[in-house]
């Protein structure tokens, strides 16, 4: 255990995930005949128990697919809708617009609902089959590893805020120290339970399925949460849980280079990582080097503009009426890539463009800071200087991507952490805290609204090259996400570095717009750096008007990208170094 990820080449198929356990887990359904949906399934669920700090059962999964039958690639949103009972007025009128933490901020927990949907239209097995591997490690406990347990030490004041959530994450009283075994014999009871309800049903798989699935969205399970809200002062019910559906979205295209990059729609931030692939495209990358200060500047200038957009236009689009297509148009984008000035950095978060007209900028006087436009996304933060070594990173969320031998494709970034929520008594689960990326202002296009779904920073992404699989990749990391991901593709890409050397090379990430996160935290023309770049860069920089600051070696807050790279019958499988990330293959 605590293995660091080295390179995995495979010729049959390859995982990558979060944690060593959940990729031995994907990895032996591998072995055991199953396909990549299977595979992934199961170490999705097992990152659930395993990174349990990050990672919640009950919380968000955002799937996205390619099978290799038809060709197309399909996105399963995993997400979940704000209960009835909730409503923006309740926030405004409560808590001056905040979304505190607690119960007050769950959604309708989805993860689930993505896992067994996924089984029943693209997988071969069996609920009991997937989740073998979890339930294993929930009742026999897991080694805590290191970002594991300085997680839990950072959060112990929050866990130590409900007594259900102290007993578990504190046991004994105190955070888990590296190397002991950590249990969770509620969430294994869970679990089984799901398992038990599905055999009941004498080995009919699409009647085992429904019967996990109704299991915890109608039953038992969902009954000791919504009492618990009740209870609690909390807004879901039954009626919530039982009308939960996860939702087929359609994946975004956009061609880079010889591939064609799939992205999540604007429920999610995967609009965010099309339109910075794209506006990259428009620019280029000339004969930037590798990590140099033009190339930095460009990227972050790139990442800006695209964050402004993102505040600007992008929710649920089931309540608001997102540009996607005028977003995403090639003419727009170059405009907006004219914004950049090679020798001067936006000393905060640039104007939003309106793609509907195409115009490039709202209001661009550079010389002053820049106000949103009327309409446009409502945040109450005012600009902060950011604390010494840069502000709190979003530790929260994990990813697993598999390729099979057939080229079935599956990428996922399970999320919701268990420190801002309370865990329901008995059942191990910390039900989706994912409100907390909502507003509690009528003013802003992501307010929190019944049935409406809060704009999710996770979002899985794959890449085909004439058709075929090339790459899928994702990570952890809130507004670092779309960041990072772009790096490790143009390290592999561009660079010319294999799977594992991509994702562990430097890395840096812009924080000049709210974060997605409350209280939306805004740091203007911040650049983070992790300091294996060389200081020279950081000076070229800063005289450009980049505010620099330095992260330590290999930080978990720069991400924990995972991938697996196809080249016709070979893959290469990478795995971050900076998290607990481990790839195998075959």
């Amino acid at each position: 255990m605590f293995e660091r990820p080295s390179l995995v080449t495979a010729h049959t198929h390859a995982i990558s995930s979060g944690h060593q356990l959940a990729t031995e887990a994907g990895y032996a359904i591998l072995e055991a005949g199953g396909n990549a949906v299977d595979a992934g399934v199961a170490a999705g669920i097992a990152l659930g128990v395993l990174h349990c700090d990050l990672v919640n059962v009950a919380g968000v999964a955002p799937i996205m697919l390619r099978m290799a039958a038809d060709g197309r690639v399909v996105t399963i949103d995993g997400l979940g809708t704000w209960p009835a009972l909730a409503s923006v007025e309740f926030f405004e009128r409560e808590f001056d617009g905040a979304i505190p933490e607690g119960i007050l901020r769950t959604v309708v927990p989805a993860a689930h609902a993505a896992w067994i949907t996924a089984l029943a239209e693209y997988g071969t097995l069996t609920f009991a089959d997937v989740a073998e591997g979890a339930i294993r490690c929930a009742r026999e406990g897991f080694p805590a590893y290191p970002v594991f347990a300085e997680f839990i030490a950072d959060k112990e004041a929050k866990y130590r805020r409900f007594a259900e959530n102290e007993r578990i994450f504190l046991p004994g009283g105190q955070p888990p120290r590296v190397g002991d075994v950590f249990r969770q014999s509620e969430l294994a009871d869970t679990l089984q339970y799901m398992v038990d309800q599905e055999r009941a049903q004498g080995g009919d798989r699409a009647a085992g399925l429904k019967a996990a699935y109704d299991a915890f969205y109608r039953g038992d399970i969902a009954k000791r949460i919504c009492d618990y809200h009740e209870a609690n002062g909390g807004f879901m019910r039954m009626s919530d849980m039982d009308a939960y559906r996860v939702r087929f979205e359609r994946p975004l295209r956009v061609p880079y280079g010889d591939c064609d990059i799939y992205a999540c729609g604007p429920w999610s931030q995967g609009i965010s990582l099309a339109q910075a692939f794209a506006m990259l495209r428009e620019a280029g990358l000339g004969g930037l080097e590798h990590n140099s200060p033009g190339y930095i500047h460009r990227l972050t200038e790139i990442f800006k503009l695209v964050f402004a957009d993102r505040e600007r236009y992008v929710a649920d689009p089931a309540f608001v009426d997102v540009p996607v297509a005028e977003m995403l148009d090639a003419g727009y984008l170059a405009a907006r890539a004219g914004l950049i000035d090679e020798a001067v950095a936006w000393p905060e978060m640039p104007p939003a463009g309106d793609p509907i007209l195409g115009g490039a900028s709202i209001a661009a006087d550079r010389s002053h800071p820049t106000e949103l436009a009327p309409g446009g996304e409502a945040h109450a933060t005012k600009p902060q200087e950011s604390p010494v070594g840069g502000p709190p990173g979003s530790a929260d969320t994990s990813y697993v991507c598999v390729i099979d031998a057939a080229g079935n494709m599956f990428s996922a970034t399970p999320s919701d952490t268990s420190a801002d929520t309370e865990v329901i008594p008995g059942t191990g689960l910390c039900p989706s805290s994912r409100g907390s990326q909502s507003r509690g202002t009528s003013d802003s296009i992501n307010a929190v609204a019944p049935g409406k779904r809060p704009r999710l920073t996770p979002n899985p992404a794959l890449a085909l090259k004439d058709g075929k699989p090339f790459m899928t990749f994702g990570t952890p990391g809130g507004d670092v996400q779309i960041q990072a991901m772009i790096q490790v593709f143009l390290n592999a890409t561009r660079f010319g570095m294999d799977m594992q050397a991509a994702c562990a090379a430097p890395r840096f990430a812009s924080y000049s717009f709210p974060s997605s996160f409350a209280p939306n935290d805004y740091f203007p023309g911040l650049l983070m750096m992790e300091n294996r770049i060389d200081a020279a860069t950081g000076d070229a920089l800063s005289a450009r008007g980049h505010k620099v600051d330095w992260w330590p070696e290999e930080t978990w807050k720069a991400g924990g990208v995972c991938a697996i790279r196809a080249d016709g019958d070979a893959m290469q499988a990478g795995a971050d170094p900076r998290r607990a990330g481990f790839a195998m293959g075959r």
